[in-house]
């Protein structure tokens, strides 16, 4: 008697269980790929290279490709994004080295095109500066972490007092160089 097979269908391969009074019969097949998950199709973040090299342009440093990439893919994010979100992204479409893609994270914020944000987890998140404020000022925002799904925003609209730092005062002889707000709670897809 002849069971009904069964599929165990992971990304490297199927297998398909026939299992009849006496023995086990093994069937090792290689899926078809959908054509979604093939490496031909353009990345989500292609729309936003141009937008990358004309910002990297303006810095005066070097143009490479590495530094387009993991411009364009914090570009397509509406919300911050860890280094290992960065190079899983990338990763679908074309090979880049982590550590090459923290060098670059970290140059992106040394030249004030990003920013990061400490998360709970101690994971740096990052996300691209508005091109409309300055590096120090964006340096005094607040961020919105979400405690359902973990998302981190950046809350640049909200009215604060944090431009000035009226509202926070400090110790004679300290000189604040950054503020860190961090609101935690549900996001609007969350809540």
């Amino acid at each position: 008697m002849l069971a009904r097979p069964r599929q165990c269908l992971t990304t490297a391969f199927a297998i398909t269980f026939f299992v009849d009074a006496t023995e086990l019969h093994l069937d090792i097949a290689t899926p078809t790929m959908h054509p979604s998950h093939t490496r031909t199709m353009k990345p989500p973040y292609h729309s936003r290279v141009p937008e990358a090299e004309a910002q990297i342009r303006a810095t005066g440093e070097r143009l490479t490709q590495p530094r387009v990439t993991v411009l364009a893919t914090l570009l397509t994010a509406d919300h911050a994004i860890s280094h290992q979100d960065v190079a899983a992204t990338i990763a679908t479409h074309q090979a880049i080295d982590r550590v090459t893609v923290y060098r670059v994270l970290d140059w992106l914020v040394e030249v004030g095109i990003a920013h990061r944000i400490a998360g709970d987890d101690r994971v740096w998140r990052f996300m691209v500066n508005a091109q409309r404020k300055s590096t120090a000022a964006h340096r005094r925002h607040a961020h919105f972490t979400c405690t359902q799904c973990g998302q981190t925003f950046c809350l640049n609209t909200m009215k604060t007092d944090l431009q000035s730092q009226r509202s926070f005062k400090l110790p004679d002889g300290f000189k604040s160089a950054e503020v860190d707000l961090n609101f935690r709670g549900a996001c609007a897809h969350c809540s």
